[in-house]
């Protein structure tokens, strides 16, 4: 006897047929939304990926090994668009921007440019390059040791444009090279050049013609985020002696708020929460602020929430998840560190890592430190348990972690590879 269904029971199937369907396209929508990573700091340039849950059974190796391959010196952090890596490194007196298959790790294509380095900077801490491409639409933004900024075509490495702002605007790179990772606002490329009247640089991202510059700022290695406080976007720069806010359509200063070290040096990227809360954070005794910012007749108000000595972000990525900022302080001796962003408070301190970069992919926070140790952790404002452990890379490790869906690239001062992370 065959049994005949009710049309209740064919709706009630239905449905569950549209609910696994919309599950699915769901899965694949996180696993797609998160593939590009086409700046610093990724899609939001705060260090943060959706993702979905990751591999953490390893083996003593570490994650499965897609590939491996040498590149060159340098910390440029990698791009991923469309199935191909992007980024940069040093070969012999030359910064080359080089594209690869992202499956293989197999050259594309690369744009090389005589870049001489200073010697002494070179022996202590490498030729650089030191700042991450960007990539908006079919081009590639890339500046090097020097300043020499260039625009490509990121299918072939073709030139489109280029400028060279030391020898042009009298830029300047600071001793260490040149670190700023460049951003997109409207159709600006925007860029710390550092120096009168031009420490902050726009130019149309098509032609390269400059749009505006201003201020006196000296750069200071860190790199600038878009805020938007109140209904107000605000350009953040962190240079030297201070953080401000330039409107980053003309240039105009908005605020500025002092923040000094030893050495005037800021190379981590400000931090930025939805409850318009501003965090920095510097070595050389310096220490770290939470800045509260507010838009009142038109004028923004700075309020300092906190001030933290112990907390010393040298250039390493922070991030922020709910109410708390993960952070590796330090630059001897580093700790994993959990600060509570409305008062200062810190939570939680764990040794075990050298300093490192940190990135959150969905829940689960990925860290690799200056030695080449990789783990991925559970975090929480009060302890941070190691879920999986590694040794992958053997030489100076200061470059950030890049998440595309369930691969991992990461480079050391000599190799690139792929790692994969799907459970």
């Amino acid at each position: 006897m065959i049994k005949k269904f009710s049309p209740n029971s064919y709706r009630f199937i239905k449905w569950c047929q549209i609910i696994v369907f919309m599950l699915l396209f769901l899965n694949f929508y996180t696993a797609i939304g998160s593939s590009q990573w086409l700046q610093w700091g990724g899609p939001n340039r705060n260090f943060k990926v959706d993702s979905a849950q990751l591999k953490t059974t390893w083996t003593e190796e570490g994650p499965g090994q897609l590939w491996k391959r040498q590149l060159g010196e340098g910390y440029s952090a990698i791009c991923v668009d469309q199935g191909t890596l992007y980024t940069m490194f040093r070969r012999g007196d030359e910064d080359v921007v080089t594209s690869l298959n992202a499956d293989t790790g197999k050259t594309l294509w690369e744009y090389a440019y005589t870049s001489l380095p200073w010697k002494e900077f070179s022996k202590q801490y490498g030729p650089g390059p030191h700042a991450t491409p960007l990539i908006v639409g079919d081009y590639i933004y890339a500046i090097g040791f020097r300043t020499e900024l260039t625009c490509l075509d990121k299918k072939n490495g073709q030139k489109v444009w280029s400028h060279n702002l030391w020898d042009e605007y009298n830029a300047k790179p600071g001793d260490r090279g040149y670190a700023s990772s460049p951003m997109a606002y409207k159709n600006l490329l925007i860029v710390l050049a550092g120096g009168k009247d031009h420490g902050v640089m726009a130019f149309n991202l098509k032609d390269g013609q400059l749009v505006w510059r201003g201020q006196d700022f000296i750069n200071s290695y860190s790199s600038p985020i878009i805020i938007n406080v109140d209904g107000q976007d605000q350009l953040i720069v962190f240079v030297e002696g201070k953080v401000a806010s330039l409107d980053p359509n003309t240039g105009d200063l908005l605020w500025q708020h002092a923040h000094n070290t030893q050495y005037q040096i800021h190379a981590s990227t400000p931090i930025w929460g939805k409850d318009n809360i501003l965090f920095i954070s510097s070595a050389y005794d310096a220490g770290s602020r939470a800045l509260h910012l507010s838009l009142q007749n038109g004028k923004t108000v700075v309020k300092e929430l906190w001030y933290n000595e112990k907390v010393r972000v040298q250039h390493g990525s922070a991030v922020r998840i709910g109410e708390t900022i993960y952070a590796s302080s330090g630059h001897g001796p580093a700790f994993l560190t959990a600060v509570t962003v409305k008062t200062g408070e810190i939570t939680a301190q764990q040794r075990g890592f050298g300093k490192a970069n940190l990135m959150m992919a969905g829940h689960q926070m990925i860290i690799l430190d200056e030695a080449g140790q990789l783990a991925i952790v559970n975090a929480n404002p009060n302890s941070f348990e190691v879920l999986a452990q590694a040794q992958v890379l053997t030489s100076r490790s200061w470059t950030v972690p890049t998440l595309s869906g369930t691969k991992l690239y990461l480079r050391d001062m000599k190799e690139i590879l792929a790692l994969d992370l799907s459970p």
